[in-house]
């Protein structure tokens, strides 16, 4: 559904200035400095995936949704999103993707949502019996009900999303492209909108780009996770891919009757904490598997309670950076 082939943007910024009258140098310079937002980045997505695309602030994450959906020309490379190119064939492009920035709105900010609607719509020929299902879809998924008759400027937050996410779907693309879509939402807000995207990317097949700074929308969504930093990719696979590649331990917190006396280490153990009747053990699941090291905690006493947590996605994440 996505391919990106050697992708690369570059923007031309004016050079620095140092010295006496900075402001009027720099105002008649003609020096410019290069600087890649995306460096020779490639990567294809397929049919019903969801992909969470993260990095930290700079990395060249929205400069490459906004390649993928056409808004911007890459300096070097090739896309193709759905079979179409998004700079040559935009029109085409448009009919089959969704977008949604988190910190923008598509829809008319004076107009009752249900005006906005009507508006998409007649822009992506949409006809009345798919318009009406999909509405009547929005409805049931979003609760949109509450707020469609009112004007987008009087929504929260959490609803203009929910009007927004519906919106970008109005034309049933395959392909959904989200930029920090759960962006200043409180819990509830972010748990609806999460539930939503569950649903269509499971039982609608549809195609989902993420780009996130929320740990938990990559942890609760996404099958797949490319990590790029610096304008390059430096990551690509599943979270468990990402934790075993890091190397962070997987970790079991025991509770006793009594303190155990004796602790051996077992192979693929790296350490054990003990505080007086809790043991916490930290070991490498590509040494030692779980069923096993779980037979051998059972024989230093009597458990009260076994925890087990693998590392975070922040932890994760920290660790790449």
């Amino acid at each position: 559904m996505i391919e990106a082939r050697n992708v690369s943007k570059s923007f031309f910024l004016p050079a620095p200035k140092t010295g006496p009258l900075v402001s009027l140098r720099a105002l008649f310079s003609r020096e410019r400095v290069e600087r890649k937002a995306v460096d020779d980045i490639s990567f294809t997505v397929g049919e019903g995936e969801f992909v969470g695309y993260i990095g930290p602030n700079g990395a060249g994450k929205s400069t490459t949704i906004k390649m993928l959906a056409g808004i911007l020309h890459p300096s070097a490379g090739s896309i193709r999103v759905a079979g179409y190119s998004p700079q040559t064939q935009r029109i085409q492009v448009a009919g089959r993707i969704g977008v949604v920035f988190g910190q923008r709105t598509q829809l008319w900010w004076d107009l009752p949502v249900r005006d906005s609607f009507d508006i998409l719509q007649a822009m992506y020929k949409v006809d009345d019996v798919r318009y009406r299902r999909a509405v009547e879809l929005f409805h049931d998924l979003l609760d949109l009900h509450e707020f469609f008759d009112t004007p987008v400027r009087k929504l929260s937050l959490g609803q203009r999303m929910r009007a927004d996410l519906a919106a970008a779907l109005l034309h049933d693309p395959p392909i959904l492209f989200l930029d920090e879509p759960t962006i200043g939402l409180d819990v509830v807000a972010k748990t609806r909108i999460r539930g939503f995207l569950r649903e269509i990317n499971r039982s609608r097949r549809k195609t989902i780009v993420l780009t996130t700074h929320d740990m938990d929308d990559i942890e609760q969504l996404c099958d797949r996770i490319i990590v790029i930093n610096h304008g390059k990719t430096i990551m690509d696979g599943s979270l468990a891919d990402l934790r075993a590649q890091i190397g962070l331990p997987s970790v079991i917190h025991v509770e006793y009757r009594t303190p155990p006396s004796d602790i051996p280490l077992p192979e693929g153990v790296e350490r054990i904490e003990r505080s007086g009747s809790e043991v916490t053990v930290y070991f490498d699941k590509g040494k030692t598997s779980s069923p096993r090291l779980l037979a051998e905690v059972a024989k230093w006493g009597e458990p009260l309670d076994i925890r087990m947590n693998e590392p975070s996605i922040e932890e994760v994440i920290k660790r790449i950076y």
